[in-house]
């Protein structure tokens, strides 16, 4: 349940914080976020079996956490078309704001990628029809998912490009696409240059995750991410941006209202 509400309320619009569904880890962790005004939390599946840990976590935090469901493209396989007919079955069971996460991944697979195109329209497909943002991941395929993007994109097509790594170029041809881009903690990164390319785009195009429990923020790098350290990464926004971190987080919470309608 929300447990304190002050004039401002973070979103961490990607998080896996249901691997741990059911224990007393997870609850732990939301009160870790609730502390911190962090109150609202998007999680998205990767395969079919992540898709009961997500509802579990749903059901017990239903203020707090919102589902998506999608195949993600490192869960791509020859038996792809099988996977997406099993999960297309489960949109009518559920409520969920977005379809995700989809995308391309070739940093740990280039064979599949043919799959994964596949996979990722007929995802698109399910989004335009349901009327509902997608949640892209995109590893090391920027000019993949952008020709992807081009060839899809209609006034149906919205998003959000999570986990957003790319050059200022790419960031405002996704933005040019109708997609508002997924910072985490990354931008916390000395060398990633993220900071760099945030810092030049306007605050109406960015939300704020952390993609937890993978790449956790400075000082936390090389730990277990969580999504209370989406405070972290909202203070490095809010420095790039010169203004208070509380602005921070009403701009970014309005940003995901607007996406993700809730």
């Amino acid at each position: 349940m929300i447990t304190s509400i002050d004039s401002y309320t973070f979103t961490d619009t990607h998080t896996h914080i249901y691997y741990h569904a059911g224990t007393s880890k997870l609850d732990e962790h939301l009160q870790r976020c609730f502390d911190k005004n962090i109150q609202r939390l998007f999680l998205p599946n990767v395969d079919i079996d992540s898709v009961s840990l997500v509802m579990e976590t749903v059901n017990a935090y239903p203020e707090n956490c919102f589902p998506m469901l999608g195949l993600h493209p490192c869960s791509v396989k020859e038996n792809y078309k099988e996977e997406l007919q099993r999960l297309e079955r489960m949109l009518s069971k559920h409520t969920i704001y977005a379809i995700g996460e989809i995308g391309l991944d070739l940093y740990w697979d280039k064979s599949t990628l043919d799959f994964q195109r596949d996979a990722f329209r007929i995802q698109v497909d399910w989004a335009k029809t349901m009327g509902l943002p997608i949640d892209i991941h995109c590893r090391d395929a920027f000019d993949e998912l952008f020709i992807l993007l081009e060839e899809l994109k209609d006034d149906k097509l919205f998003g959000v490009l999570h986990c957003f790594t790319g050059t200022l170029e790419q960031a405002k041809h996704a933005i040019d696409l109708g997609f508002t881009l997924g910072i985490g903690g990354v931008v916390t990164f000395k060398k990633a240059g993220l900071d760099a390319v945030v810092k030049e785009i306007d605050l109406e195009h960015i939300v704020l995750e952390t993609d937890a429990p993978y790449l956790a923020p400075s000082p936390h790098r090389g730990k277990e991410n969580e999504s209370s350290y989406l405070y972290h990464v909202a203070q490095k926004v809010a420095d790039l941006h010169q203004i208070d971190i509380e602005e921070v987080a009403r701009i970014t919470t309005r940003n995901s209202k607007k996406i993700f309608g809730i």
